[in-house]
């Protein structure tokens, strides 16, 4: 696609949700009209764009992909649309015991997809559908790839991977928030029987053949997650597990490691006939 032709449309959807039991926000990319097509033909042509389902990391919400990357360059490439959901703090489960309920877990795959692909321009398919995410998105796209393979082709992980809770539970660095999730979770059992126990589902699915293509990413100077990371890399050789494994010199949990992610992951999910190199 020539530069001159490059466009995307950027919609803001407020809409309120039956299961985060009230107003909601999500930013969504679509491929914009080309400068050389007449609106009749584009709009009008039926087509069915491939989607990344893209999640932001704790404290964010539906606006950081947009405000610190370049997601949109980078999707009108790959003429890609992409869906940025707010999802607070939540770790993208279920909160019964919050407010009315805020059920994240259930919100993407039961109302957001849905109203997605019934008025927008997009796939519903399998191999159409990607997820991906930073830090808490991560852990997010990880549970969802996971515990829904028949809806995404590939999943990439951008500084977060699988944690084992039982050592977990008692790291001063996730100390409340940790607390948190196992009482959400009704404790340490209930948390072990949840989709949030990637740890040991990565045994449980190592050899399956239906999963998505995995991808987990995280610079080795990340204080939060790059011990986790190593420990995983080893956790998910030993059970057999298969996945792809990178960590990057001289990068922290920070948005320019993300900003080559996002770049990586787009390439991975929608290779370019010419790739252009970058500093993966």
């Amino acid at each position: 696609m020539r530069e001159e032709e490059q466009k995307v449309s950027l919609i803001h959807l407020n809409f309120q949700s039956k299961y985060l039991a009230g107003n909601t926000d999500v930013n969504i990319i679509l491929p914009d009209l080309p400068r050389t097509m007449e609106p009749g033909e584009f709009y009008g042509s039926g087509r069915k764009y491939k989607v990344l389902w893209l999640l932001h990391g704790t404290f964010g919400d539906y606006t950081d992909w947009v405000r610190k990357s370049n997601v949109e360059l980078y999707a009108c490439e790959k003429e890609l649309a992409v869906v940025m959901p707010s999802g607070q703090n939540t770790d993208y489960v279920n909160w019964d015991g919050f407010g009315l309920g805020y059920r994240m877990y259930d919100y993407l795959t039961e109302e957001l997809m849905p109203l997605v692909y019934g008025w927008l321009p997009v796939s519903d398919r399998r191999e159409d559908n990607f997820i991906a995410g930073l830090s808490m998105g991560g852990r997010g796209a990880c549970m969802y790839a996971f515990a829904h393979p028949e809806k995404f082709a590939a999943a990439y992980m951008m500084s977060w991977c699988p944690q084992d809770m039982r050592i977990q539970k008692t790291d001063t660095t996730w100390g409340a928030r940790n607390r948190n999730r196992l009482d959400n979770a009704g404790g340490l059992e209930g948390y072990l029987d949840s989709p949030q126990n990637t740890w040991d589902l990565t045994e449980r699915l190592a050899g399956r053949k239906d999963l998505p293509k995995l991808y987990f990413t995280c610079g080795k100077t990340d204080p939060l997650m790059y011990d986790n990371f190593r420990k995983f890399y080893v956790h998910a050789r030993e059970a057999g597990f298969e996945a792809e494994f990178k960590e990057i010199d001289g990068y922290s949990h920070e948005w320019r490691f993300w900003e080559l992610c996002i770049q990586d992951a787009l390439e991975k999910f929608v290779p370019s006939p010419e790739k252009k190199g970058n500093a993966f």
